[in-house]
């Protein structure tokens, strides 16, 4: 039998349900978030007539004690996802905003790591997976995997620390996270490195694999393996999308609000090992998706259409000149004028083209999306839908991150949208689950 998994800071459960695909059991688990908790709930416990495994709370405030009667005589794995707010440059461009005082390294929630340990050591964990941001490695010049991994060795564990990308697992999305994965030396082995499933198809280094050298200077780095003589390459976002159903054909479509437990059927049969694999996840195929609700950008939407793939908010802003200009011509405005001036503030997008050049972004069919992340709770300009003129909707956020399609959100539009790109994508989050599956299959 394989060792019980405590699930902690899980979220909406993406890593917990790489690990029960991998065939393990999820049999407790705390989340701080009543929404997230209760997704994760009805996704991992209810949707098969269980009682929840996880409690809604701070673990700060929680015995690690707690889930000793649940873990058996086989023990458990301790995985995790310690919030990424006080290390990643968004939530640390956040806190700078709010005063000059609330520094990264003020933030409570960067040191929530030492809960995530004590819960491993007090559940005398056989096996350990926490998962972060590549900016955990400088925390205010501290390296917070090389730090938790010094930890696990003088409790008598074989730490180590990679960084993996989760579009070298079958997610059409280029993200790339930290992993710290540890064993209890009594168990005689370690945990290999997680293998790749897919390629890129050009030789070109992400941003944090240009930094692998550097990384190669600390005690617990390890470089994660290669993709050579994989067949497979990266899935891309027509890979992930040209399924499902259309939703907003073009910009004077009249805008549906669709509650997200309303389900719609495909657009056309699975054209493809992620589609299928999606629709399947659970064993059985379904033949409707739900989660098709998208944000209203009424202003936006001819923005939008006129947008090439692969273009910026300074395409977005050229194409918003050229549309108000057009107007005000109809119009007659005279140029300054107060309707002039009306007509522009309701027309062009007010966000400063020099800092926010990537805070709009239409994905590019043929490659993967880059990093979906919290931020779509505020908006989802970031990740403008390839085809149709409008962001992208709940559903397809959940295919970017790799989630099935029954995988379902009872709560809000923006809920789920923060739920999903806070998730670590349950294909990696399979990938590393399978290497210690195999490491535990071996005896």
């Amino acid at each position: 039998m394989m060792p019980n998994v405590i699930d902690l800071f899980s979220g909406c459960g993406g890593l917990a349900l790489g690990f029960e695909k991998a065939g393990f059991d999820i049999v407790a688990g705390i989340e701080l978030m009543p929404e997230a908790c209760k997704t994760i709930s009805y996704n991992l416990s209810w949707r098969y007539g269980k009682e929840e495994t996880h409690i809604c709370g701070d673990i700060t405030e929680i015995d690690g004690k707690i889930f000793k009667d649940r873990i058996g005589e086989e023990g458990c794995i301790v995985i995790g996802g310690p919030p990424c707010q006080a290390y990643s440059m968004a939530g640390r461009g956040k806190l700078k905003s709010l005063g000059e005082e609330r520094v990264n390294i003020k933030d409570a929630r960067g040191y929530l790591y030492q809960d995530f340990l004590r819960f491993v050591f007090d559940m005398d964990a056989r096996a350990v997976v926490m998962e972060n941001v590549p900016e955990s490695t400088n925390f205010g010049g501290q390296n917070i995997p090389e730090i938790v991994c010094k930890k696990l060795t003088e409790h008598g564990y074989v730490a180590y620390w990679t960084i993996l990308n989760s579009a070298d697992y079958g997610v059409p999305q280029v993200r790339e996270r930290v992993f710290v994965i540890a064993i209890k030396n009594e168990e005689t082995k370690r945990v290999k490195l997680p293998m790749p499933t897919n390629r890129s198809i050009t030789d070109e280094l992400t941003q944090h694999q240009k930094r692998f050298e550097g990384y190669k200077s600390y005690t617990f780095f390890e470089e994660p393996n290669g993709t050579e003589g994989i067949e497979k390459t990266w899935t891309t976002i027509g890979d992930a999308f040209s399924d499902l159903p259309i939703l907003f054909p073009n910009a004077k479509t009249k805008y549906k609000s669709v509650a997200l437990n309303i389900e719609y059927p495909y657009r056309s049969e699975a054209q493809n090992e992620f589609q299928t694999m999606m629709r399947n996840w659970y064993g059985k195929e379904i033949f409707g998706v739900s989660a098709n609700s998208f944000r209203r950008n009424t202003r936006d939407f001819p923005i939008f259409e006129r947008m090439k793939q692969g273009d910026n908010y300074i395409a977005a802003s050229k194409i918003a000149d050229e549309l108000f200009e057009k107007e005000a011509k109809v119009f007659g405005y005279e140029r300054d004028s107060e309707e002039y001036i009306k007509l522009h503030d309701k027309m062009v997008p007010q966000y400063d083209r020099e800092k926010f050049e990537n805070k709009w972004k239409r994905l590019d069919e043929l490659k993967p999306s880059h990093t979906l992340v919290a931020h779509l709770a505020k908006d989802t300009y970031s990740h403008i839908h390839p085809w149709e003129p409008r962001g992208i909707s709940v559903r397809e956020a959940a295919r970017i991150q790799s989630f099935p399609d029954d995988f379902y959100f009872d709560c809000s539009m923006g809920d789920a949208y923060k739920q999903i790109g806070n998730a670590v994508p349950p294909l990696l989050a399979l990938g590393v689950a399978k290497a210690v599956y195999h490491t535990f299959k071996e005896d």
